[in-house]
């Protein structure tokens, strides 16, 4: 019986420099020791060495292997800062730099080229680690716009969009190669960041088929966005789910802008497993409807709790939300065992079909 899989947990908030955080090793036996058995390995260095996994399948069957000593399985691989210097506004170069190595600092069509290349390994390297789904952001071109103040030049949005799907498309062809999804995480500060912008890239990539999507319902909150309502219409191209909580608490002050405030002051915040407002009992339900059978990752982030704790209450939260899908109708106790004859007796109809 195939079904929901986790608990997991999303590395990149907790890889740190001091043991056990600062390896791949420490970090597995971590987790497990917390409940997980899973984890999403951020495409970081210090965690994998993406060029050699995506080379040498003896390297990703020694990492597997150390993982497996821990009971821990990888997830998925993540790219989520290399997915966004894809397609950076130049007004974010400076602040963008810091995700990409030294070398190309300053230089936004250097470091474009080596992020592209960073997400093709990284599609390789999922391959080679028998994964099926891969997680990142789409990267924006057209984020400065989002509000329409001044007035946007008509055809502005569909050339952001039309550039975009010409940088991913290529990225997207090499994840067809190998047969792993690309899935995309909804989110403020992406031009993928609705159903609405979704849909426009979608169009642009031509529906290709290894586009899909990373469902976080903490993103939804903040924007006001229906997250059931968004499994229900793109539920056949969910990947990846991110499980995290959120809060969103307007008042006179300050909304859905923020009014930049730190995220304590904020009326949306993310906040831990359990402490916010998401509806995950819903959430999971529809997921095991509509046969969602990847993994169920916890991201951590809120503006509150340590993440210590909020790391150890994480796993027994998603283990007990996942909904293994019964093989049998709950009725069937009172089930008839009639024949056909006896059905067609029971409908009025003659023993044969006129």
């Amino acid at each position: 019986m195939t079904g929901m899989k986790g608990p997991g947990i999303f590395l990149a908030q907790f890889l740190g420099d001091e043991a056990p955080f600062d390896t791949l090793d420490g970090l597995a036996e971590w987790a497990a020791g917390l409940g997980y058995v899973g984890v999403q390995i951020p495409c970081n260095a210090q965690l994998i060495d993406l060029k050699l996994a995506a080379e040498s399948k003896t390297y990703c069957e020694d990492l597997r292997g150390g993982l497996a000593k821990h009971g821990i399985e990888v997830t998925e691989l993540s790219t989520h800062l290399q997915g966004q210097l894809v397609a950076v506004h130049p007004a974010y170069d400076t602040l963008f730099d810091g995700f990409a190595p030294p070398e190309v600092h300053g230089k936004p069509a250097e470091r474009q080229l080596w992020a592209v290349e960073q997400v093709k390994l990284a599609a390789r390297a999922s391959a080679n680690l028998g994964l099926s789904a891969h997680a990142t952001f789409s990267g924006a071109l057209a984020w400065p716009y989002v509000y329409p103040w001044p007035q946007r030049p008509g055809g502005l949005i569909e050339e952001a969009f039309a550039e975009l799907a010409r940088r991913w498309v290529p990225i997207l062809d090499v994840f067809e190669d190998v047969g792993v999804d690309c899935a995309f995480e909804v989110h403020p500060g992406e031009d993928v960041h609705d159903g609405a912008t979704w849909e426009r890239f979608l169009a642009a990539v031509d529906n290709h088929p290894r586009a899909r999507l990373l469902f976080d319902p903490s993103h939804f909150v903040l924007q006001q966005l229906d997250y059931l309502d968004f499994i229900d219409r793109y539920h056949d191209r969910i990947s990846c789910f991110h499980v995290k909580d959120a809060e969103f608490n307007p008042n006179g002050r300050t909304g859905v802008y923020g009014g930049y405030e730190n995220w304590v002051d904020r009326a949306g915040r993310f906040r831990s497993l359990g402490d916010g407002q998401v509806d995950f009992s819903s959430i999971f339900s529809k997921m095991a409807q509509y046969g969602y059978d990847g993994w169920a990752v916890l991201e951590w982030e809120c503006a509150l709790k340590r993440s210590d704790d909020g790391a150890r209450e994480g796993a027994p939260f998603i283990r007990d939300h996942i909904i293994r899908k019964t093989e049998r109708s709950f009725d069937d106790f009172a089930a008839s065992g009639i024949d056909r004859s006896a059905i067609r007796k029971l409908l009025g109809l003659s023993e044969e079909r006129p």
